[in-house]
Order: structure tokens, then C-alpha cells, then sequence
């Protein structure tokens, strides 16, 4: 099994996938962007992709909102990823000596206290374990890097100071893809759909389309927005439902929302992870 991410070897992607699969049946492929993430799997260089799809503390990841619904691939399973960063830095040296941080922008982010005790200038790379090869290829102790414990491992770097993130209970949802959608057999635990819409420009356009969900009882766990037209007119929404596609209620209130907007795509009906259950 071929799993595509974004990010070098050892970034929280790679840890994603590893966890997801029990490491031992799977070969991780890393894409140096989301696109080649995504096409990865349509190209047959793998055979699903692991996305990070958002994070407790920073947020979505905005390109993934994007690019998601463009892809043609179905969500077939989550897993979600507690995080710590390590400041790391070469060996035999340390963060004192150190001027710049290296890192995705989402973990500066999500480590700004570190950052500002010791006065780094922080430095956005490509991805965490990126930034860990960066600094390990460099071989300068003014360059430090947000990362993995296994980016440390990987790129032979000293871990300076560990577990830095400004919050505890970081932690990242991933969504696996794949190019044919799950099949539902009703014994799964939990079931949760995601889907995609746009609503019409009208009065209470919103209201009207999510009134389906409450009349017939499913549960809304996600609902955001994101402009996708230059004229900012228009807002595409992104849903977390609780059900399956197929149930009777789900799929009523599915066509109640369809006749309320302009474009519905339901991203796929996937087993719950059991870290909902946290």
C-alpha cells in the first residue's frame, strides 16, 4: 500500500500514515506539495493520500479546503495526530547559539512562546521535517528547527528543548483519500459524511439549506465557510455530518439541501475514528 503526504520523511504526515496503517503494510510517499499529494493517486504513484485536513490550535489548512473537492478522490477514513514539536539543532551545539527557527507556518504558529524566549527569527519552510533537513544539510548552529521527534532521527539532529508547542492538547486531523469512495456495512461503530456546498446568493440561503439536518435529525458536528469566487459573493461551505450517506434520514436531508443550493458534493461516508470518543 502506497500512501502519499505532504512533507520530507519524518514529518507529521509520515507519522500519520505509519499510525494509521500499524507502519508495517505500507510504503509512505513524499510529495513536496498538496497538489502532488493529490495527484499522486489519480497518476498511480500511490494508492490514497494522507491530508492534513485541520488543527486544533492553528485552524484548516486552507489549501486543503480548496483543493479537496477538485480532486475526484472520495475520503475513506480519518485519523487524528496529538502533536508536539522538538526544537532540534545540531549536535554538540545549542539553542543559545541559535538566531533563526525554521519551520512549516503552521507550527511557528503553534510554538510562539519557544520562539520568543529565545528570540528566533522564525523562518517558514516547505514542512517541519523540511526545515530538520534544512538545518542538518546547512550545518550552521544559527539554524534551529521546529520538528518530529522523528525528523530529529532521520536527519541526525540533537533535540534541544522538547515537547514546545504553546498547548498540550494540540492535535490534527487527517482524512485519508482514495480514488473509490468506502462501502458502508452498518457495522461500523460511528459513521461520519463530509461534504461540500454552495448556497444560493439569497436571503437566509443558509438557513433553508441546513433546516433538512434538523428536521430529520442529523447532527451537524462541523460547518465552515470559505470564499471561492473574486467577487467574495459567494461562500462554499464545508460539513461534518454525523450518519451515513445512504441512511434514510441522511439522505433526505441531503436533498433538502441540494434544492436549497447550487452544488452539493458529498466528499465520502467514512468510520468515525475512536479518538472521537475522547
Amino acid at each position: 500500500m502506497k500512501v502519499a503526504f505532504q512533507g520530507e520523511l519524518g514529518a507529521n504526515s509520515h507519522t500519520a500514515v505509519l499510525q494509521y496503517y500499524g507502519g508495517s503494510s505500507v510504503e509512505p510517499v513524499p510529495c513536496r506539495t498538496f497538489e502532488e499529494s493529490f495527484a499522486a493517486v489519480p497518476a498511480g504513484h500511490a494508492d490514497a493520500a494522507m491530508i492534513p485536513i485541520d488543527n486544533s490550535t492553528a485552524g484548516r489548512v486552507a489549501d486543503v479546503h480548496r483543493l479537496l473537492p477538485e480532486s475526484g478522490l472520495h475520503i475513506i477514513g480519518e485519523h487524528f495526530l496529538p502533536i508536539q514539536f522538538q526544537l532540534m539543532g545540531l549536535p554538540g551545539h545549542s539553542v543559545a547559539e541559535a538566531q533563526r527557527v525554521l519551520s512549516h507556518v503552521h507550527a511557528l504558529g503553534q510554538c510562539r512562546d519557544v520562539i520568543r524566549r529565545h528570540e528566533l527569527e522564525p523562518v517558514v519552510a516547505h514542512d517541519t521535517a523540511g526545515a530538520a533537513k534544512i538545518v542538518a544539510e546547512a550545518g550552521s548552529a544559527e539554524q534551529v528547527a521546529l520538528a518530529p521527534s522523528l525528523a530529529a532521527e532521520m536527519y541526525g539532529l540533537e533535540i534541544y528543548e522538547a515537547d514546545v508547542s504553546d498547548s498540550q492538547d494540540n492535535n490534527t486531523r487527517f482524512v485519508l483519500l482514495a480514488p473509490h469512495p468506502y462501502a458502508v456495512t452498518g457495522k461500523e461503530e460511528k459513521v461520519i459524511t463530509s461534504l461540500v456546498f454552495k448556497t444560493r446568493s439569497v436571503p437566509a440561503a443558509l438557513y433553508k439549506a441546513l433546516t433538512g439536518f434538523a428536521t430529520n435529525g442529523v447532527n451537524i458536528t462541523k460547518l465552515e465557510s470559505y470564499i471561492t469566487d473574486a467577487r467574495h459573493t459567494v461562500a462554499q461551505f464545508y460539513t461534518d455530518i454525523d450518519g451515513a450517506q445512504d441512511d434514510t434520514n441522511v439522505s433526505i436531508a441531503l436533498q433538502d439541501l441540494a434544492y436549497f443550493s447550487d452544488h452539493v458534493r458529498v466528499l465520502g461516508s467514512y468510520p468515525a475514528s475512536t479518538f472521537r470518543k475522547r
